[in-house]
């Protein structure tokens, strides 16, 4: 009760700062910065995004203690290329991650390499730098395709090193190799609005899985997007989504706010 009240007063404080802030700062008028170079629309960008519940890819990736989950990201754009790094932490403070990644997106095409690292989930033991078998690091490579003007999207990802491991029948610890593949379609609303449908499915066994089958879906998820305009010209992402993973029979309906500036 307590951690979702922390919850609801963050995201009516944030909110409200943002609408003020929107307000009241207003562009700088010169034309040169303080190095003496000419004034350039930023590249950077960051975010905060507000979950209900971490689902991903259909996993439910905190099963105890379970609470909303803030992630403040910091980002990089110029012309296809895109770089990141964002982190992921629950307001009781049971779980933490840190992500970083580079994409490249042309004609629709977006080839990226991400490195996801779950300190909480592999323990005492593991380390940032190094770590050997130990590592927290999951290392994915994955290609994206959404056409500009087709309602379709495909995404084909696969954990190449790192801590995606399994034990075999031998008892030898193997590279599991986990793959993942999504496709979806979404239908759009005035002002922005959207409805999305997903189905996504692991390829091998998998971490998605939970190593025990070959091919199986893992990810059904309906969601709504609604656009929040404000009169400064900012908008906020509102998202609901019904989940549900046919792997392990279990459903969520998640809550997300996406602030990005």
């Amino acid at each position: 009760m307590k951690s979702t009240r922390f919850f609801l007063l963050l995201t009516i404080l944030f909110i409200s700062t943002v609408v003020y802030a929107q307000e009241v700062v207003k562009p700088s008028t010169t034309s040169t910065n303080n190095w003496g170079q000419k004034m350039i629309k930023s590249p950077f960008g960051l975010g905060l995004d507000v979950q209900t519940k971490y689902i991903w890819r259909g996993m439910e990736m905190i099963t105890e203690d379970a609470a909303p989950v803030l992630f403040p990201s910091f980002n990089y754009s110029w012309k296809g290329l895109y770089v990141y790094a964002m982190g992921g932490y629950a307001i009781n403070g049971k779980y933490a991650e840190v992500d970083l990644g580079a994409s490249y997106s042309w004609n629709g095409f977006t080839i990226g390499v991400y490195d996801y690292y779950y300190p909480t989930v592999d323990g005492k033991h593991d380390k940032y730098l190094g770590g050997g078998k130990h590592t927290g690091h999951w290392l994915e490579a994955a290609i994206n395709f959404a056409p500009e003007k087709i309602p379709f999207t495909a995404t084909i990802s696969n954990f190449f090193a790192g801590a995606d491991k399994y034990v075999n029948s031998n008892g030898e610890e193997k590279q599991a190799y986990s793959t993942y593949i999504e496709v979806g379609t979404y239908y759009d609303f005035l002002d922005l609005n959207r409805i999305t449908l997903n189905v996504g499915a692991a390829f091998n066994k998998s971490c998605y899985n939970n190593y025990e089958h070959n091919f199986s879906v893992c990810n059904l998820e309906l969601k709504y997007s609604y656009m929040v305009k404000f009169k400064s010209g900012w908008t906020l992402p509102l998202n609901v989504a019904y989940i549900y993973n046919p792997v392990f029979d279990k459903s969520f309906v998640n809550f997300t706010a996406n602030f990005a500036f």
